[in-house]
């Protein structure tokens, strides 16, 4: 099961809701997708979307799905990473009224370097799901207690 997921931010993704659409008509993709679209106004023909999933739901699909597509939402990377799931990345755009900025290719850029995510435009979203298939990504390594340690500094100047 393909999981696609754009977040819960007011802007639309409908780029890439109509790109999945045309690869599952015309055959390049075949497993079953689920989708949720968020402000998205596009309405697919040959998959389902939910626009916003509760967030139990939400977990429940990243742990089911054999392969997440998602714009570059950090959290939502980093959930898929902690259940070891093939990522690939469709960073919103600013052109396309996707989001105010194009942030998230630096995001997409700074995971996919790291061999963590696979990185897409809609464009080429084709041959990433082909190289999806036979590449392995790294795990992303958490580390809290750096994280802690660093916290626990920042708040003990903050006296």
């Amino acid at each position: 099961m393909i999981f696609i997921t754009v977040g819960t931010q007011k802007f639309q993704f409908n780029r890439l809701l109509k790109t999945i659409d045309n690869l599952i008509e015309n055959k390049d993709i075949v497993d079953k997708v689920i989708c949720q679209a968020g402000y998205s106004t596009y309405s697919p023909k040959n998959y389902k979307t939910i626009k916003f999933m509760s967030q139990s739901e939400y977990n429940q699909n990243i742990k089911n799905c054999d392969l997440l597509i998602t714009h570059a939402g950090v959290g939502t990377i980093l959930e898929a990473k902690k259940n070891n799931k093939t990522v690939i990345v469709v960073p919103r755009l600013k052109k396309y009224n996707e989001h105010v900025d194009d942030h998230q290719q630096q995001i997409a850029y700074g995971f996919s370097k790291k061999e963590i995510v696979l990185e897409s435009d809609c464009s080429n979203l084709k041959s990433v799901l082909d190289k999806a298939q036979e590449i392995r990504l790294k795990e992303y390594k958490f580390n809290n207690k750096v994280f802690i340690h660093k916290l626990n500094d920042i708040l003990d100047g903050m006296e």
